[in-house]
């Protein structure tokens, strides 16, 4: 049975809040459909050609409430990478449970273009239009909400989100520490504009290619 972390209870007005903004997610996704549909596809087909299948990583991540789903990506990597994982922990560049390497040798050629251009996140939509993720949210970490701090706690509070605050910080080198306080900053200010804001920078980052993309 998974372990579920109690936060704080959110206010009826912060649950209003919630609804509308998961109504503004589907919108903005639906309408966008008729152009990202296309380039799915595409990103798809070239996976299956250079690597075959499966074309969908889905990683465990840590969502609202501390609770658990599947978070869909565009396979990167070799299909053996989580087993190789284990062999590089030396490389690891960021500190543990977090996992980073610049270089990635698991990483394959049409991947290393997919998280250049940030195309390897496209299929997180899923996990918008099923209600485990949000536009704009604290970043849902691959490590169980058991690991985190008291004060960690607060990120969970909101739906995790496809980008945030310390996506558009111009920084990937930060520990969980930092990007929880970016979190917990984004939390205490949330609204509509700024996550217009948010989005707007996201779409600045990806296509200068800086940031944490």
């Amino acid at each position: 049975m998974q372990k579920v972390i109690q936060v704080r209870k959110v206010p009826s007005i912060r649950r209003r809040g919630r609804h509308l903004k998961r109504f503004v997610d589907i919108s903005m996704v639906l309408m966008a459909a008729p152009i990202i549909l296309p380039v799915f596809m595409l990103c798809a087909v070239a996976i299956l050609i250079e690597s075959g299948r499966p074309v969908f990583f889905l990683q465990n991540r840590t969502g609202i409430g501390g609770r658990r789903f599947k978070m869909f990506k565009f396979r990167t990597m070799v299909p053996n990478a989580e087993e190789l994982k284990k062999d590089l922990a030396d490389m690891n560049e960021l500190t543990w449970p977090d996992f980073k390497i610049s270089d990635d040798p698991r990483v394959t050629k049409i991947g290393r273009f997919l998280r250049r251009s940030s195309l390897d996140e496209l299929p997180q939509l899923i996990n918008v239009l099923t209600g485990d993720m949000s536009l704009v949210g604290p970043r849902p970490t691959s490590f169980a909400a058991d690991t985190y701090d008291l004060w960690h706690t607060e990120r969970l509070e909101v739906t995790p989100g496809v980008t945030g605050l310390w996506q558009v910080s111009g920084r990937s080198d930060v520990d969980f520490d930092e990007r929880a306080r970016m979190d917990i900053e984004y939390i205490e200010n949330q609204s509509f504009v700024y996550d217009a804001r948010i989005l707007a920078k996201t779409v600045t980052a990806i296509f200068s290619k800086r940031g944490a993309y």
